[in-house]
């Protein structure tokens, strides 16, 4: 029998690497910020990657979740599929991404919904694309992209710094 002065167990995302996690644990890392959902642009000659204010046209920009997130690859064929490899190598998540802070054996924001307990709080400590979007990928075209450069995903908004 457990006693009060027991500590709880550790939450999984302190306690496994990224490759043990299970489906569920991996889907629940995603903290619904939809700032990977972004276009980003790469510059050729330096490899430096820019975001945009353009969304992916499957980004429900209020929601900031994909409207059809299991059959996604059938409407953008290029739709990159996080693996634990994927995170560590590639270098344009977001610095609240929780994918890249496990990796990095950091722990998950305050407004993390895994934290909080609130799906909201992402929106609420500013992180989320909500209210951000310009337009999606249809509206714009690809040679307007340079146009929406913008350097706010690529922050941590100052509502949402470790409390």
């Amino acid at each position: 029998m457990a006693t009060a002065m027991e500590q709880p167990s550790k939450p999984f995302w302190k306690t496994k690497p990224l490759e043990a996690l299970s489906p569920e644990e991996w889907e629940s890392l995603c903290d619904g910020c939809g700032r990977c959902c972004l276009v980003k642009l790469e510059e050729e000659e330096t490899g430096d990657t820019y975001f945009t204010d353009v969304a992916c046209f499957m980004l429900e920009c209020h929601s900031c979740q994909c409207s059809d997130y299991e059959h996604r690859k059938r409407h953008v064929p290029d739709c990159v599929t996080l693996t634990p490899e994927l995170v560590r190598t590639i270098d344009w998540l977001p610095p609240t991404c929780a994918y890249r802070l496990v990796a990095d054996g950091e722990d998950l924001y305050w407004w993390h919904p895994l934290v909080s307990g609130d799906p909201n709080t992402v929106h609420q400590a500013n992180v989320s694309v909500r209210g951000k979007v310009k337009a999606d990928d249809k509206q714009v075209g690809e040679g307007e992209w340079e146009e929406h450069v913008v350097r706010w995903p690529a922050r941590v908004p100052k509502a949402a710094r470790r409390r």
